[in-house]
């Protein structure tokens, strides 16, 4: 009889040796682990079919509550530790009637700004007392990892409570200088709304909401940072004329003139981030930095988000950057090929042009 926990522990263990960003487990297919963006079977393992799908799933549905949720659901959002110094987040899903689930390695160790190669002008983010900061792009592209990279510099040079709203919980903080509770939606609190709606009376000054998914979490977010906090959240958006539009249109019709108020009076800054194969293996990332200056705040008023790169390119002095600029510099380098910098880029005419002018 096949022991399905010992299998997926082996399973665990592979995508943690190699440095894989992912595991996925899938009937038809064998054990595939995502490599520097790339899918990558595992060779050595058999062919999934059924039975083994639906073993292993459960052996990562490691209790009753969460295999009975997965089974009335459909689908599930976990995240587990695996040995001392490993922690993983899931999402188990049917498809075509058969378990599958796609596992994301956390790594253990919060890395630095510097460690991440991102931008410096991130390290005046952990210097603020109040306002909102968005970190946009498409899922596995590092927003929590930049995120958590953010927040560990406060824990460790302030002394403030910050408060996580996380589905699931994925980086682990050690307390340093700060107070750092870590609320997991599921186990310390019923739902988002339930958890924001109590966050401003848990007396925080850095809050940090794993997702804003509808118009009354971002609408608390927004409020928080009136209200003197500093608030981070993601999205999952392509560019910061787009995460505007976006919140905007959240809204109500009724309620959208307000929203763009108090966006504007708020939003500090959103950074929107790719991870980009480098020629030499490994990811560096590109991002896009939109800095809110008084232009920004009267195109966010008068809904020409339209305009917004154009401001953002003729402010590089200021620390703002597209991400045609990013993609271009990265090219310069020679960590990144014109090729990838394209399939990355939300224009790739543009990004050529800004190359041959050097």
């Amino acid at each position: 009889m096949v022991n399905f926990k010992q299998k997926l522990e082996k399973l665990l263990a592979t995508t943690a040796s190699q440095g894989a960003s992912d595991l996925h487990i899938s009937v038809g297919k064998k054990p595939t682990i995502r490599l520097d963006a790339n899918l990558i079977a595992i060779e050595q393992e058999e062919i999934i079919d059924p039975e083994s799908a639906e073993g292993l799933v459960m052996a990562i549905l490691d209790t009753e509550e969460r295999q009975a949720k997965f089974r009335k659901e459909k689908e599930t959002d976990f995240s587990f530790s695996y040995k001392e110094n490993t922690r993983f987040r899931a999402n188990a899903y049917y498809q075509k009637g058969n378990p599958a689930a796609a596992l994301r390695l956390i790594p253990a160790e919060i890395r630095t700004i510097e460690q991440l190669e991102l931008p410096e002008l991130l390290h005046d983010f952990t210097k603020l007392n109040q306002g909102f900061i968005l970190l946009v792009g498409p899922a596995g592209h590092g927003k929590s990892t930049t995120l958590a990279a953010i927040l560990d510099e406060i824990n460790h040079t302030r002394s403030e409570h910050i408060i996580t709203i996380e589905d699931p919980i994925e980086y682990m903080f050690s307390q340093d200088r700060s107070i750092v509770s870590q609320r997991e939606v599921g186990n310390d609190t019923a739902s988002f709304h339930n958890s924001l709606r109590a966050i401003l009376r848990q007396d925080p000054d850095v809050v940090m909401i794993g997702e804003m998914r509808d118009s009354e979490s971002i609408s608390t977010a927004m409020t928080a940072a009136e209200t003197g906090h500093l608030v981070f959240a993601t999205l999952h958006t392509n560019s910061a004329s787009q995460t505007i539009d976006r919140i905007i249109d959240t809204f109500p019709a009724a309620q959208q003139t307000q929203a763009v108020s108090q966006l504007a009076a708020t939003l500090v800054a959103i950074i929107s981030q790719r991870l980009i194969p480098k020629i030499d293996g490994g990811r560096v990332p590109a991002a896009e930095i939109m800095l809110v200056n008084s232009a920004i705040r009267n195109l966010i008023r008068e809904r020409k988000t339209y305009q917004i790169d154009v401001v953002i390119e003729t402010n590089l002095q200021e620390g703002m950057i597209t991400l045609n600029r990013s993609l271009a510099n990265l090219v310069r380098e020679k960590q990144v090929s014109l090729e990838t910098a394209q399939l990355y880029s939300t224009n790739p005419a543009e990004l050529r042009l800004m190359l041959n002018k050097g």
